[in-house]
């Protein structure tokens, strides 16, 4: 039965992404991503976040607001099996899900109290695009959210899969000292879809302004270009 249950967006996340080209799959998989969190105006009451500077992580609860789809489908095709592996869609964490919810882990850097957007939150280890609307921000409590022992199922093996990284360092040098990190986490991550594996093709990557082109193969990344867009 349809509820008809309204949402309100609360917040907006700005990041480095303007395109979902290189985002990583997982919240907390590249901790040198850096994001800001800032408040639609009903919602800039800092009586609203008052404690939550004793939390070192938190969920953010989000829309995926550039999925377009009319129906959803019961089964679909996870980019890390290839693209070509049916799963059922509440076994995976796809966009393409009756409601287009998702949900990530990130952790709190800090919080400015006073600016002209009112409270915004400093956050890191973040997987989504920017202006992506928040639909809840809850505290992550370890005593109860975190399971050691739990299995990961059709993923288990992918979880640890990354390229080494080859960037020149002249090419490096160009973007901001303090996105340098962050861009080689992404590197590492492999932003190609799996099933895309010509090691003779050249992909663009946009991240905090710049334009980064490389090829991957064997394993390893190679930045060909660095430029500002």
């Amino acid at each position: 039965m349809d509820t008809g249950m309204e949402m309100k967006y609360i917040a907006r996340i700005h990041t480095d992404f303007t395109t979902k080209f290189g985002v990583p799959r997982q919240s907390g998989l590249v901790p040198a991503l850096q994001a800001s969190i800032v408040f639609e105006p009903p919602y800039r009451n800092p009586d609203a976040l008052r404690g939550i500077e004793g939390f070192s992580h938190l969920w953010l609860v989000w829309h995926f607001s550039e999925m377009k789809q009319e129906a959803w489908s019961p089964t679909v095709r996870p980019p890390r099996l290839g693209g070509n592996t049916r799963m059922g869609v509440f076994a995976t964490r796809s966009p393409n899900r009756p409601n287009p919810i998702g949900l990530s882990s990130v952790r709190l850097e800090g919080v400015d109290w006073h600016t002209p957007d009112g409270p915004v939150l400093r956050v890191s280890g973040v997987d989504l695009m920017d202006g992506t609307p928040l639909l809840d921000i809850k505290p992550y409590l370890a005593y109860t959210d975190s399971h050691p022992q739990a299995t990961g199922g059709f993923v288990a093996d992918l979880s640890e899969r990354h390229l080494s990284v080859d960037c020149p360092e002249v090419l490096l040098q160009r973007m901001e000292p303090d996105k340098r990190e962050a861009l080689l986490g992404v590197l590492a991550q492999d932003p190609r879809p799996a099933y895309q594996q010509d090691g003779e093709r050249v992909y663009g990557l946009d991240f905090a302004g710049w334009q980064v082109h490389f090829t991957v193969a064997d394993g390893c990344l190679r930045v060909t270009e660095i430029e500002k867009i």
